[in-house]
């Protein structure tokens, strides 16, 4: 009847509606081929089928959220000098040096917090020593006193004269408080915001601001997975901080971190300033190199060095971290890993603050205690997130062992190459994971295998 009064033909509307699937479809192979969105499988198939099957809600999420590299250009390699050539492993050096990741560089001491109060004590102690310059990226800046402690700091040496840059990510607007930024802004602080702003085009709302460094006159650097907030350093509400990792770094790292932050600063807006010179390779003997990855760099740096990791692995592999969703290709890798006799362990909390991630990661838990690996349940909330290979490397910094960090944030890890540093930090892994109950792997039922496979999918989307 509806035809037949207007004249049109009654296939119309599902041709009209099959026309926007395809453009749908198309527009989503154009961004990607244009753009050179390497994307996670995962992600690829939840997109098509989306689009697909749900044309009108897909492909406005699709503009919103479906970027995963911004256009930027591939960062220049600088050649390793003979002295940075020796510090980790050859595999390691050839595989970051044709990533175009800067090499390792020789610092005078590097320090590993052995807690949350000696984290903030030397935190706040580099703040109060800077006499130039301080920049300062986070993810979260916390609306309680540990939030407040820091900007009060900040503050004061701002009126001192000292320069003072802070970058945070888009979605902390809503955990600081204005009066911070309040505070902050009438010291003279520069404050700006990355990921969220319009200076960084849709569809880029996705991608999340994960970097945690402070640098200092350039010569010293603060870094490691703690926010500025109170349950990374001193309680969580309860009177239980969680448990987390942080260092701070004296020597050469501390110049490539501050020349990394001035990308990111100019990315989000902010007036450019000079960078640190690089101190050398030579400056010092603890060696260590910054490895950063996300959406401004071509290649999936972390996720590069993991799995290159997991193939090289000949004793053993020590991992920490909050959220454990690895994709198939990692998951495999560890699995051949356990299987070739490497001693594979693995520390996650028992119950993490995303309940999504714990749906999300038990096909991954279940398939590596069935291979072998020695897995942990924390019984408290542990935010750390390493990665000890052999006796050769260690990994520490801000990225977590899921999809979001290894595909889509902004993340800065840390190699460590110096055998103090990889001895300290699988020590500390270690001794939790013997605090802490194992894990016993259970048959799902299908309903729950449904569910985590539907959160394996879409999960580092959120």
């Amino acid at each position: 009847m509806l035809a037949a009064t207007t004249g049109y033909p009654a296939a119309l509307p599902a041709l009209a509606h099959a026309a926007i699937v395809l453009a749908g479809l198309l527009l989503y192979v154009v961004a990607t081929r244009v753009r050179q969105q390497h994307r996670h499988p995962a992600a690829a198939l939840a997109w098509v089928v989306t689009i697909a099957v749900l044309p009108y809600l897909g492909i406005p999420l699709f503009l919103l959220f479906g970027a995963s590299k911004l256009a930027r250009p591939r960062h220049p390699a600088r050649p390793p000098s003979p002295a940075s050539i020796c510090h980790g492993p050859p595999w390691a050096d050839a595989l970051l040096a044709g990533l175009a990741l800067a090499p390792a560089a020789g610092n005078r001491s590097i320090r590993l917090h052995a807690d949350g109060a000696e984290a903030q004590r030397a935190l706040l102690a580099m703040i109060d020593a800077a006499q130039r310059r301080i920049v300062l990226s986070t993810f979260i800046l916390g609306r309680d006193a540990v939030g407040d402690a820091l900007v009060a700091a900040l503050a004061r040496r701002a009126g001192d004269g000292v320069e003072i840059c802070v970058l945070l990510d888009g979605l902390a607007r809503l955990r600081c408080a204005r009066a911070q930024l309040s505070t902050l802004r009438t010291a003279g602080i520069a404050v700006r915001w990355i990921a969220l702003l319009r200076r960084i085009p849709n569809p880029y709302i996705n991608l999340r601001y994960h970097r945690k460094l402070v640098v200092c006159d350039g010569s010293v650097f603060w870094s490691g997975g703690r926010n500025f907030a109170e349950e990374y350093f001193t309680h969580d509400g309860t009177g239980a901080p969680w448990d987390d990792l942080s260092f701070d770094v004296d020597g050469a790292l501390a110049a490539e971190a501050e020349l990394l932050f001035s990308r990111d600063w100019n990315a989000a807006g902010g007036a450019p300033f000079e960078p640190a010179p690089a101190a050398g390779a030579a400056a010092g003997p603890a060696p260590a190199q910054l490895v950063a990855s996300g959406p401004d760099y071509p290649e999936d740096n972390l996720y590069a060095l993991l799995l290159a990791a997991a193939w090289h692995a000949r004793k053993r592999i020590v991992a920490v971290t909050p959220y454990f969703v690895p994709d198939e290709p990692l998951l495999m890798a560890w699995r051949m890993a356990c299987r070739r006799g490497v001693r594979v362990t693995i520390l996650v909390p028992a119950q993490s603050n995303h309940r999504l991630a714990d749906w999300a990661r038990g096909r991954a838990l279940r398939d590596l205690g069935a291979a072998g690996a020695e897995i942990f349940l924390f019984p408290g909330m542990i935010h750390a997130k390493a990665v000890i290979l052999d006796d050769t490397l260690a990994l520490c910094g801000s990225a977590n062992l899921d999809g979001r960090s290894l595909f889509l944030n902004f993340e800065l890890m840390v190699a460590f190459y110096g055998r103090d540093e990889i001895a300290w930090l699988a020590d500390w892994v270690l001794r939790r994971a013997a605090q802490s109950p194992r894990y016993a792997a259970r048959p799902p039922s299908w309903l729950r295998d449904l569910g985590e496979g539907l959160v394996r999918v879409i999960g580092f989307q959120l």
